[in-house]
């Protein structure tokens, strides 16, 4: 596959078949993501390919609650924990998370079930972090750390499997840290769930760069129009 197909068809899978994926394999996408780019080629990433089945059950109840909440924002017309939300309203509707209607064959309820489950953690004493001390919201650490992950899900597609980036187990992170034996230097940066896809998405809609992108200020003509 060409890598301009490859960028462009690789989306987020949630769902997968009931097979298991070989070692060798995740060891293969893992040999690949590792020449990802990262802040002073630090490659400030450490990988917890989560097997035993109680450590996967106790993650999958890790992320059921951020889930719920989760829903319960998107049910209240808020974009979950933005940064810049409406606070009073975003509590109001997380206190109605225990309402949420359970889905048994969900991807959260059966989340313990993925094939492969990646715990992706970010060494914060090697993070260029250029923001740190300010007092605008800060992700920049992020730069050095999610390009291994998208390079994780590219290297899966070459080797017939999907898979999805999630962030809900970050609500939990001290618990998960206790649960895989992370020290505090580290910081959950999301859980990366791959498997053989029931269905690989192929036909993504994105908004045209139009939309996005402008000359010189925010403000300016939109960059790429006819």
């Amino acid at each position: 596959m060409e890598l301009r197909e490859a960028l462009r068809t690789t989306g987020a899978v949630r769902e997968f078949r009931d097979e298991p994926v070989p070692d060798e394999v995740v060891a293969r996408v893992l040999d690949t993501a590792r020449f990802a780019p990262s802040g002073g080629n630090r490659q400030a990433w450490h990988v917890v390919v989560v097997k035993d089945r109680s450590q996967r059950r106790a993650l999958r109840d890790l992320y059921l609650p951020t889930w719920y909440e989760y829903l319960a924002q998107r049910a209240a017309g808020l974009t979950p924990w933005a940064p810049v939300t409406d606070e009073a309203a975003e509590a109001a509707a997380v206190e109605q998370a225990s309402s949420v209607p359970v889905q048994p064959d969900g991807f959260a309820e059966r989340f313990d079930r993925v094939p492969v489950l990646l715990a992706v953690f970010a060494d914060l004493r090697a993070l260029a972090a250029v923001d740190k001390g300010m007092r605008s919201y800060t992700f920049v650490g992020g730069a050095s750390v999610y390009p291994f992950v998208w390079s994780m899900l590219l290297a899966a597609r070459d080797e017939g499997l999907g898979g999805t980036i999630t962030t809900m187990n970050v609500r939990r992170e001290p618990q998960v840290r206790e649960l895989l034996g992370a020290p505090s230097e580290l910081a959950l940066a999301c859980v990366v769930a791959l498997g053989y896809p029931v269905h690989q998405p192929t036909r993504l809609t994105r908004q045209p760069v139009t939309s996005f992108a402008t000359v010189d200020r925010l403000d300016g003509p939109a960059f790429g129009a006819p």
